[in-house]
Parts: C-alpha cells; structure tokens; sequence
C-alpha cells in the first residue's frame, strides 16, 4: 500500500529487520518507563526484541503479517499481527515516531493488518494497551474494535511475574474485533 507520504513494506529482507528492530526497540523502551511511571510494572524488553525479530513464527507468515511504515525513504514505524489461538490473531507493536503520526499511516498500518487477518481466517482480531495511550485506542475503537474483559492468551500475560499481573490487568485495555463474514 502507498500514498504520497507513507509506505508499507513487509518485513522479509535483513535491512528491514535491522530497521524493525530499532523501532521495536525504541517503541518497548518507552512503553516500559510509561509502564513504570504510571504503574510500576516492568519487563524485559531486549528478550522482547529478540523474540520480535528473529522468532520466525511470531509475526511472520504464513500465520502472522509484519510491516514497516516508510516514509520519505525513512523506516518511522511499525505493525504486527500474529496468530493468538486457532481463528485469533493479535495486533502486536503498532508504534509511529511521534514526527510520522497525524497523516493516515496508523489507520492505513491497522487496516493492513486486519484486511490480512481477515484474508488469513481469523475470526477475531484482539489486541491491549496501556490505558494511558488513549490516542491509539480512539484509533482502533474507530476501525470497530471493542473493549473486552483480560483474555488469556495475552501476549504480555508471559511478560509479567504472578505477583505483577492483576496490575498489568488493571493497567491496559483488551479489544476486540470481530472478523466474521457477516462483520463490515
């Protein structure tokens, strides 16, 4: 997909990989001080990064989707979808630098990320975030997802020691959005 100011690029060749790797990076080392400051919760962010870029089952297909966002030649975000339980998949690492947001990437990233999710047979398509970024969840209840209790399967459940994960729940918002047939 492209427009005159962004472009979205699958994540197959190493360069990308290097450049998703930086952004992921960036975008877990803020998400962890926002998490620390807000709710004192912590993780591992560089066994995160790792897993991220090199797992090949994670967000890469035939189950999962992984993009950049590009603009003028620059890598300036990032987008993943990944398979969560059988006809599930899971919105991972949207992150824009905050100098790339405001022009319709974000939406056209997601819109990607479902019209992929849709195309590979989920029926569902979760995702959480920290309840303080409000402007990513204006963002996704736009595209028809909608709030849900903690779901199980949660990506950053294995993030979390025992004793830190009724607050991780307190602190972060579950969507959902359904994916069937009958779903505009």
């Amino acid at each position: 997909m492209a427009s005159a100011s962004f472009e979205l690029i699958a994540v197959v060749a190493e360069t990308h990989k290097a450049q998703a790797r930086e952004l992921i990076s960036k975008y877990l080392h803020w998400v962890a001080e926002v998490a620390q400051a807000h709710y004192g919760l912590s993780f591992d962010v560089k066994s995160m990064v790792m897993s991220d870029v090199e797992d090949q089952t994670k967000f890469y297909p035939p189950t999962g989707r992984f993009y950049l966002v590009e603009q003028q030649g620059q890598a300036v975000g990032v987008g993943c979808l990944k398979k969560l339980a059988p006809g599930v998949g899971e919105v991972q690492r949207m992150y824009l630098q905050p100098h790339a947001r405001g022009v319709g990437a974000g939406r056209a990233l997601m819109e990607q990320l479902v019209e992929d999710a849709r195309t590979l047979g989920y029926q569902s398509l979760r995702l959480e975030s920290l309840n303080v970024l409000e402007a990513a969840h204006t963002l996704y209840r736009s595209i028809g997802f909608r709030d849900i209790a903690p779901y199980s399967e949660s990506s950053m459940q294995s993030c979390q020691s025992p004793e830190s994960l009724a607050t991780y729940r307190e602190s972060a918002v579950f969507l959902e959005l359904m994916l069937g047939s009958d779903v505009p």
